[in-house]
């Protein structure tokens, strides 16, 4: 393939990596957040461990705004929960910490000396024994404990540095007995029901109890939103099989992971995580240091592009951005370079090498079959996907079965259209149903064709099917491949 025809089929089909963008200071505003979405951002993700409901209410209300202006673009919104962090406290003046120093930590509230600072968890001294390994911001900087009293772990600094006001701290290969889900994690839960909110990222999940109890509270308040598990724990690799059961989605959240287990195994746990969520047919996110040298730096370094290329061929929905969007000097470039190097990747194959895992389809419904054949007649045809629905779930298969063009996703329900839009190659588009399905179809042909989407004389492949069928009675699967008329 030359690089003229590349370039053709990339502007044609354009990215179906998503991109999740953390909303913060450099980019709460109105004209940035426009400026995010035109430039590649798909999800705003609300990070609760900063900012006020004030603060995060004005990013909500933005974001509808946006999203009211367009029937074919679209912003999802992600609540990302604070968790059970265990940090410590506030120092007037950053304290240099040297390797063989010693230096201490005290559940005693207040304290911030040269050699001793508080946490704010009284627990710490029962959960840290003599040997661990403490690591502050997910390993910048590390210490050994060698003693402990009733209220304070005594350690020698490993690997130094300058320890701020309110770090993230843990114990290498442990996590802290704190519940999943906190008072404040509650708060701001039902903050997120009040503002109907698309995804919860829930922060440390040690095991399914956690996932369940979210969702039954959600079902209580009637309020439907999706629950993505952030796996960033020791405790949650031995549940992971069942976390990801009972969630409906997952984050691969690197930071802390790779703090809790040793490093070299996060590359294949990520790997893991994201092929186990491709045969649930669930989304999954990676995150973490993706470009983080782009919050201070205008380019990023070459391992970072490799690191989003790995990401993409290992078949992430999505890639996230956190601190280079939220508080970053360069967060428009950072998301310009994520959604240049995902389309490379995704169009470094020639365009019919793609083939479904026809493994796994007999073992599932109806549904998988005929979303699996349609993924097989797009390919072939080097077509478009256009497909009805209302629940979504057709749209799901088709991006689980990675087809190699756009899936167009039409739906007359607002919720559907805002949470598809994390799936992989689906652009969910909002329009109203009529009971005449031609004259659905001439209206759907004729707005991809008015925004550029399609030209005319091109083929799309047709998607009619769901156990709640729009146009019929009986449950109905039907592909057609037309020819738009330009």
């Amino acid at each position: 393939m030359t690089l003229w025809t590349l370039m053709k089929l990339m502007t044609k089909f354009g990215r179906k990596t998503k991109i999740v963008c953390t909303i913060g200071p450099s980019t709460s505003s109105r004209e940035m957040i426009w400026k995010l979405a035109e430039t590649g951002m798909n999800v705003a993700r609300l990070n609760m461990s900063h900012g006020d409901h004030f603060s995060h209410q004005k990013t909500i209300d933005l974001v509808k705004e946006y999203n009211a202006q367009f029937k074919d673009k679209v912003i999802a919104i992600m609540l990302d929960t604070k968790g059970p962090e265990v940090r410590s406290g506030d120092v007037p003046k950053p304290i240099v910490l040297k390797e063989g120093q010693e230096f201490n930590f005290t559940i005693k509230r207040g304290v911030s000396t040269k050699d001793t600072v508080s946490v704010n968890y009284d627990d710490f001294v029962n959960d840290v024994e003599v040997g661990d390994i403490l690591l502050v911001d997910g390993g910048m900087m590390s210490l050994a404990v060698k003693s402990k009293t009733d209220d304070t772990v005594k350690c020698v600094v490993i690997d130094g540095g300058e320890l701020k006001s309110r770090r993230h701290l843990n114990v290498r290969g442990k996590s802290a007995t704190l519940p999943s889900i906190t008072d404040k994690d509650w708060e701001d839960i039902r903050f997120g029901v009040d503002n109907q909110v698309d995804f919860y990222a829930v922060s440390f999940v040690k095991d399914a109890r956690v996932v369940h109890e979210l969702k039954d509270y959600l079902r209580s308040c009637n309020a439907d939103i999706r629950v993505i598990v952030k796996i960033e724990s020791a405790d949650s690799i031995p549940n992971l099989q069942s976390i990801l059961s009972a969630s409906d989605g997952a984050m691969v959240a690197r930071g802390d992971l790779g703090a809790e287990l040793p490093i070299e195994e996060v590359p294949l746990l990520q790997e893991d995580i994201i092929r186990r969520c491709h045969s649930m047919q669930k989304p999954v996110i990676v995150a973490t240091n993706m470009l983080e040298s782009m919050i201070d730096h205008p380019t990023p370094t070459r391992a970072e592009v490799s690191d989003i290329a790995i990401s993409v061929r290992e078949g992430a929905d999505a890639v996230m951005l956190s601190g280079e969007t939220a508080h970053g000097k360069y967060p428009l470039k950072a998301v310009k370079v994520m959604h240049t190097v995902a389309l490379r990747t995704e169009y470094s194959r020639p365009i019919n090498s793609t083939t479904p895992n026809q493994l796994i389809v007999g073992k599932r419904r109806m549904g998988d079959m005929f979303a699996f054949h349609a993924t097989i007649m797009a390919n072939t045809l080097n077509t478009p996907i256009i497909v009805f629905t209302r629940t979504g779930s057709m749209a799901i298969l088709l991006s689980h079965y990675r087809p190699c063009s756009t899936i167009f996703a039409f739906t007359d329900d607002q919720r559907i259209k805002q949470r598809l839009v994390l799936y992989h190659g689906v652009m969910p588009i909002y329009m109203q149903f009529s009971n005449d399905a031609e004259e659905t179809f001439s209206r759907a042909l004729k707005f991809l064709l008015n925004k550029g989407h399609v030209v005319g004389g091109d083929n799309v492949t047709l998607v009619q099917s769901g156990a709640q069928p729009i146009w019929r009675k009986e449950s109905t699967h039907h592909i057609q491949v037309r020819r738009i008329q330009g």
